[in-house]
């Protein structure tokens, strides 16, 4: 379980350099987190005056939240397959400035994962921006290895968990559609007990 941090504060500080792009088009309005998980990322933006909505799927998770980043953030318990995502401007598309999906998108078959991708292209406004964080094929110390299940779709079974882990082919194949990528890294960071390789991409609506 990870504990509770300060707001403005992460063992994983990625989100430091994109502030000043994610206040800039957020503008007045809140950010919408997916998969938010215990508040960390909600918990930084937050302590750089922004306001967050998020939604997770993990009840204790949420309470988690809740508990970190007690205000200036909203949390929500769903399966943003599912469930409507908790726009702030009511139920209008193309409402959000920014949408942040850090290590949230990897976990659903291709068809689901791609419908995600739509679905949020959809509720930003034009000029909007993704921030997404996806698991990497050489993300070998959180189960990236042996020959994928599905072939050239890099689709896991991890600890009875589906992971998705991505080559730079399939980021660009995910986000070929509406998208202007503004940014793709393959980055190894310290998140966890051992290195984990991840793609950080930023995308804009276009």
């Amino acid at each position: 379980m990870t504990s509770a941090a300060a707001p403005g504060t992460s063992t994983d500080p990625w989100l430091e350099r994109w502030l000043a792009l994610i206040t800039e088009r957020a503008g007045t309005d809140p950010v919408l987190e997916l998969g938010c998980g215990t508040g960390p990322d909600s918990a930084v933006l937050v302590g750089a005056g922004l306001r967050v909505v998020g939604i997770e799927l993990s009840s204790e998770s949420v309470a988690a939240a809740r508990a970190r980043v007690p205000h200036g953030a909203e949390f929500h318990c769903g399966d943003f397959r599912d469930a409507p995502f908790p726009l702030p401007a009511g139920d209008a598309e193309g409402s959000v400035g920014v949408v942040l999906a850090s290590l949230s998108l990897h976990y659903f078959v291709w068809d689901e994962t791609l419908a995600l991708a739509r679905r949020i292209h959809g509720v930003l406004r034009p000029g909007g921006v993704l921030l997404c964080r996806l698991n990497s094929v050489n993300d070998i110390h959180h189960g990236a290895s042996g020959p994928p299940p599905e072939g050239k779709d890099s689709f896991y079974l991890v600890d009875g968990v589906p992971k998705r882990f991505f080559d730079r082919a399939a980021v660009e194949r995910l986000f070929a559609d509406g998208w202007h990528m503004l940014h793709l890294e393959e980055l190894t960071v310290h998140r966890y007990e051992q290195p984990k390789v991840l793609w950080e991409a930023v995308l804009e609506r276009s």
